[in-house]
Parts: structure tokens; C-alpha cells; sequence
């Protein structure tokens, strides 16, 4: 009888071991690339977050080349993922990756960007940052800090739509304040969305532009390439600079005095919806096409409240 109980406790223990297996899933991440700290901290959200349920997450490295991505994920569409999230290199370069995976009924969730128009539905949903908004925003504190009007420059990044989409909020919001003449763009070039290549574009802008009174720098790491140079020129808080992220360094950087203001993002709640809306899809509803993340001013009013060690 004991040989019996036994035996039955070990094929007890076998089901309950193979239940555990067969749903564990698995989990990919493909970001431009995985030396911006906001991926990063995406991605270090999604393993902390899966780690609880025993499921397994890989974050992937295309390191800014669209064919790379688009390999990676062919190569884990292969080993049998449950789902992929991509921020992709460019919007319309993923596309055969987004079909790839949909002939093989793998979902895929883009996340901090918006596919263009008619593209949509190659992902099951888009999870990001209310971009437009981000740059609406910095417009108006612009106007905020300078009501008397000043002369702008802009380092963006054309190659991503929620770069665009900043561009595109930022200069609606100067010409809807009724007095955009008063703040003039006298620069506008592409950065790359990344420090080193902005210091290159901002040195040559103040050069040619010496008469620049604020910077507004498509995202964070532009705006800490700006004060870098600044800083080597002796210009710093004689000219002003905005960012978009809300990174830990910015923030710092704002504590010091040497950025003003930051577009702020939460990167651990992109990655926390995007879990909730890839559960929703598996689970057999259908979750909304796209989800904004509202975004909000971070400066020297407010920077203790959300703190220069982590990301809010």
C-alpha cells in the first residue's frame, strides 16, 4: 500500500512538474539598441516582471541595424517565443519582419513608437508615450521661460516616428501659442538621437548661430550632449536646454541647473502595459490598438518629487 501511495504521489508530482513546463512562455525584446538606458531599464522591467511567473525573457541587441532586428527575430520566432516586443530600428524598414511573424501567428507588440499609417495592424497593439504630447509640452515651457520670445535650435532625429512625433508637437505648440514669430528656429538638424553625434551638431550650430537662447534636444542623451558642449564653451545656464525622457541623468543635470526642463517618460510602466496587453491578447481578448502613456514637465520646480536616481 505505502509502494502504491508513493507512486502515486510521484505521478503527482510529474503532472504538476509537466503543467509548469508546458506554461512557461517565453519572451523577446528587440530595441533599436541596448545602450540607451531607457530600453535598459524596459527591458530589465519585463525581467523582473516575468521572473516572478517563471517565464523566460531574452532582450536582443540589433545595436541600430534594421537587418540585424529583423534576423533576431526570425532566429526566435524559430526557438518558439510566445511573443515579441520591438521598438523597431525604423518603422518601415521592420515591415517583413511584422509580416514574418504574423504568418506564423506570432504576436508582436511595438512598444515607444507608432507604426505609419496603414501599418498598424501588423502588431497587436502599440504601447508608448504620448510623443506629440512630449513636445506640445517643452513648446509651452519654452514660451514659459522666455515670454518675451527667443531663438531656438533643434537637434532631432528624423529616422523614428516618436522623434517625429515630438518634432511635430513642439512646433505645433509654437505656432498655436499665436506668437510664433517671437520664437524663431533658426537651426534644425538630425542627431541621431544619441550624446556624441549631438555635440558634434550642437557645436557647429552655436558657431554658426551664435546668437542661440534655447536648445530643445529630441530626447535625453541629445540634450546631455548639448550641455557638454555648452559646458566646454562656458555657456552653461546662459542658454537654455530641454530634453525629452526624463532620465536619471537629465534630472541630475536639472538638479545642477544645467537643463532646464525634460519631457518625462516612465519606461518601467511602458513595459509593465505592454505585459498587460500581450496577457489580454494570449488569453484570447482583443487589447486595444494603441495605448499613450500621458508625459508631463519635469524641472527644477519638481525634480526631488520624482529623484535623480531612477527612472519615475
Amino acid at each position: 500500500m505505502k509502494k502504491i501511495v508513493l507512486a502515486a504521489l510521484a505521478l503527482i508530482m510529474a503532472l504538476c512538474s509537466f503543467a509548469q513546463s508546458a506554461e512557461q512562455k517565453k519572451f523577446v525584446y528587440l530595441p533599436q539598441n541596448l545602450n540607451n538606458p531607457f530600453y535598459t531599464t524596459i527591458a530589465d522591467t519585463f525581467a523582473a516582471e516575468y521572473a516572478k511567473e517563471g517565464h523566460t525573457f531574452t532582450p536582443l541587441d540589433p545595436n541600430n541595424d534594421q537587418a540585424t532586428q529583423i534576423s533576431l527575430m526570425e532566429d526566435a520566432i524559430a526557438q518558439g517565443v510566445s511573443a515579441i516586443f520591438v521598438t523597431p530600428v525604423t518603422t518601415d524598414g521592420i515591415i517583413s519582419g511584422l509580416i514574418y511573424a504574423r504568418e506564423r501567428n506570432v504576436p508582436v507588440v511595438a512598444i515607444d513608437c507608432t507604426m505609419e499609417k496603414g501599418d498598424e495592424d501588423l502588431v497587436i497593439s502599440t504601447v508608448t508615450t504620448d510623443n506629440y504630447s512630449c513636445g506640445f509640452l517643452t513648446a509651452q515651457q519654452i514660451i514659459k521661460d522666455f515670454p518675451d520670445g527667443a531663438k531656438i535650435a533643434v537637434i532631432d532625429c528624423p529616422l523614428y516616428t516618436a522623434c517625429v512625433d515630438r518634432e511635430q508637437g513642439f512646433k505645433d505648440g509654437l505656432a498655436k501659442s499665436g506668437k510664433a514669430d517671437k520664437y524663431p528656429v533658426l537651426a534644425q538638424q538630425n542627431g541621431n538621437a544619441a550624446l556624441e553625434p549631438a555635440m558634434g551638431v550642437a557645436e557647429n550650430m552655436l558657431q554658426a548661430n551664435p546668437g542661440i537662447q534655447a536648445f530643445f534636444g529630441i530626447n535625453d542623451p541629445t540634450a546631455l550632449g548639448i550641455i557638454a558642449v555648452l559646458k566646454a564653451a562656458g555657456k552653461i545656464g546662459d542658454v537654455k536646454v530641454y530634453g525629452v525622457d526624463g532620465s536619471p541623468d537629465a534630472k541630475a543635470a536639472i538638479k545642477d541647473g544645467a537643463i532646464n526642463a525634460t519631457a518625462a517618460q516612465s519606461p518601467v510602466n511602458m513595459a509593465k502595459l505592454t505585459k498587460q496587453v500581450t496577457e489580454k491578447y494570449l488569453a484570447g481578448q482583443k487589447p486595444d490598438q494603441l495605448t499613450l502613456i500621458p508625459t508631463f514637465i519635469i524641472d527644477k520646480t519638481n525634480v526631488d518629487q520624482y529623484g535623480t536616481e531612477q527612472w519615475q
